[in-house]
C-alpha cells in the first residue's frame, strides 16, 4: 500500500505522466502497466526495443522504465533513444541480474536508478519520483544476500555459454561446488 508521502507525490504528477514500459517478461509488463495507471501515469508498454524505437520515435514519454535485457538489445539502447528525443525524460533500469558495470552503464545513459527485479511499482514511482540529488527510499524487500549471489552466478554462467568448467574457473570455486547451485532452485 501507498503510505502519504508517496500518495501525495503521485497526485503531484506532472501534466505529462506517460510511462513507457519496457520489458520483454508479458506477465510482469502488464502487472507494472496496471500498477502505474493506478497511481497516476499513463502507461505505455512495449516488449522490444525495435518496439520501444517506433514508440519513442511517435512520441516520446516523460517517464520509462525498462528492462536490461531485451531479447533484441538492452535496455541502455533504450535509454539512449529517449534522452536523445526527449532530454528531460525520467528513466529507470531494471534488472535481474544487477553489477557495477551495467549500472554505470545505466546512469551515464541517462537513467536516474538502477533496480533489481522483482521491483514493486511503489518501489518504481519513488525512483521515477524522486527529486534532483534525493535519493529513494531503499526498496521494503531488497533481495537477499543468496538471491544477489545467484543472480551473480547465473549471469557469470550465461556470459560463459553455460560452460560449467569456465564459468567455476572465473568464479574460483570447484566445478562440481558449482554444478550443486545451478541445480538448485533460485532463492527467495
Amino acid at each position: 500500500m501507498m503510505d502519504e508521502t508517496i500518495a501525495l507525490r503521485a497526485a503531484d504528477l506532472p501534466e505529462d505522466a506517460t510511462c513507457l514500459i519496457v520489458d520483454d517478461d508479458q506477465p510482469f509488463r502488464t502487472r507494472l502497466g496496471r500498477a502505474m495507471e493506478k497511481r497516476g501515469f499513463s502507461p505505455i508498454l512495449a516488449e522490444s526495443v525495435s518496439e520501444a524505437t517506433r514508440l519513442i520515435a511517435a512520441a516520446p514519454p516523460a517517464f520509462a522504465v525498462v528492462d536490461l535485457r531485451l531479447e533484441d538489445g538492452d535496455g541502455i539502447e533504450v535509454v539512449n533513444q529517449l534522452h536523445e528525443s526527449r532530454p528531460d525524460a525520467r528513466a529507470i533500469i531494471l534488472t535481474g541480474y544487477g553489477n557495477i558495470t551495467t549500472a554505470v552503464a545505466a546512469v551515464k545513459a541517462g537513467a536516474i536508478d538502477y533496480l533489481a527485479k522483482p521491483a514493486d511499482a511503489d518501489d518504481v514511482l519513488k525512483s521515477l519520483l524522486a527529486g534532483p540529488g534525493e535519493m529513494p527510499e531503499p526498496p521494503e524487500n531488497p533481495m537477499s544476500a543468496d538471491r544477489v549471489r545467484w543472480e551473480h552466478i547465473q549471469r557469470v554462467y550465461e556470459l560463459c555459454n553455460h560452460n560449467v568448467s569456465e564459468t567455476a574457473r572465473r568464479l574460483g570455486m570447484h566445478r562440481r561446488t558449482l554444478q550443486r547451485i545451478l541445480a538448485k532452485r533460485a532463492p527467495i
